[in-house]
């Protein structure tokens, strides 16, 4: 499991508890947390895309010195 895989599992389980929620206080407080989750899980997919791109290109020649 990746890391946006990971943080996305939790955004999806504290949206579950926000839909849970009785509280008004405890509510608000889990669809923050789902919304940090959610930022994390987005930075880190556009993190793996750049590292999977990086990785995929061959690497420099080396420089010859005369």
């Amino acid at each position: 499991m990746s890391d946006s895989d990971t943080f996305a599992a939790h955004a999806a389980r504290c949206t579950r508890e926000a839909d849970e929620a009785t509280l008004d206080n405890v509510r608000d407080r889990a669809l923050r947390a789902a919304a940090a989750w959610h930022a994390m899980a987005e930075r880190s997919l556009k993190t793996e895309a750049t590292r999977a791109a990086r990785e995929a290109r061959p690497a420099p020649e080396p420089a010859v010195v005369d």
